[in-house]
């Protein structure tokens, strides 16, 4: 059965330790704090918001513990990850000027309502068709990899596999917290916990994201300028249909209508879930959204909506 999954606004102001007891949350909970890689085990803040019961997965540890113990392994995985890195700089070539297209039909002066509209509609598809054709070209270059290593099958990887998959059976929340988000997305396909998750999953900022469909990453406030919002990866599939962007007020131009309509459009079917500072999102069964979830409208305002 799929978890109960809560999506939190980011932590800077803990609300965990209030979120896991109004969820009715008692037994062992399950931490990754992978996303923070070298310092993983800096988690007793953590744990203590979990109440004082909560185990560390190790993913990231783990991972090193498989690279140091799996010399063949680890080489291919560098490899096969300089070639994933070329695609995604290949594909923000394209992506450039995808975006470009749309933006100047939407400037446009003047000319028939209809026409621009269509015009518009025909950009924003050929974005669509370029940031699905970049992910399911990642997807086979994970399958090849994948299906040519065996993760399964390397004694390193698998041992490691069974000790999460029993620390999984006995907790009854699995907690993932933020950081950075790629070796996050890395250690939990390696080590396969999308099959073994407990009743409860509740996650945020670069956690929250690992558990959608499509990972996307974005940030028009950097300091070096604006970057494109880009289609990075897949994750692990818990939370269809949607699109999580934590710290969307600090990210996210949006007081630029026109750039926030863009990107609801552009991402659409999938909705976009704005995950600021003290939110908290229940979902429903298939990812349901509740009332007063806060999302991005095709107009690229921010309203409360629920998911298609």
């Amino acid at each position: 059965m799929s978890p109960s999954v809560t999506l939190l606004g980011p932590q800077r102001r803990p609300t965990l330790q209030r979120v896991l007891p109004a969820l009715g949350v008692e037994g062992p909970v399950a931490m990754v704090n992978a996303g923070w890689q070298e310092r993983e085990s800096d988690d007793a803040e953590l744990a203590a918001l979990a109440g004082g019961r909560a185990v560390n997965l190790r993913l990231f540890a783990r991972w090193m513990e498989v690279l140091r113990a799996d010399p063949e392994y680890a080489a291919a995985e560098r490899e096969h990850r300089l070639v994933l890195d070329e695609l995604q700089q290949l594909y923000l070539i394209r992506l450039d000027h995808a975006l470009q297209a749309v933006y100047a039909v939407a400037a446009r002066p003047g000319g028939h309502e209809n026409t621009q509209a269509m015009a518009m509609e025909d950009a924003l598809a050929a974005v669509r068709l370029l940031d699905a054709t970049h992910l399911a070209r990642v997807g086979e270059l994970h399958d090849a990899f994948y299906g040519r290593w065996r993760p399964e099958e390397r004694a390193a990887i698998a041992g490691h596999r069974e000790e999460v998959r029993r620390l999984l059976a006995t907790a009854e929340c699995l907690v993932v917290a933020g950081g950075h988000v790629g070796d996050l997305l890395r250690v939990l396909h390696l080590f396969h916990l999308a099959p073994h998750l407990p009743p409860r999953v509740v996650a945020w900022s670069a956690g929250a994201m690992a558990l959608t469909a499509r990972v996307v990453l974005f940030h028009d406030r950097a300091a070096q300028g604006a970057s494109l919002t880009e289609v990075f990866d897949a994750g692990i599939g818990v939370v269809p249909g949607l699109v999580v962007l934590p710290h969307a007020r600090r990210r996210l131009r949006t007081d630029d209508q026109l750039r926030m309509s863009v990107l609801a459009r552009r991402l659409a079917p999938a909705t976009c879930l704005v995950l600021d500072d003290g939110v908290r999102v229940d979902l429903g069964p298939d990812a349901s959204l509740p009332p007063g979830a806060r999302v991005i409208d095709p107009d690229g305002r921010i309203t409360e909506g629920t998911a298609a």
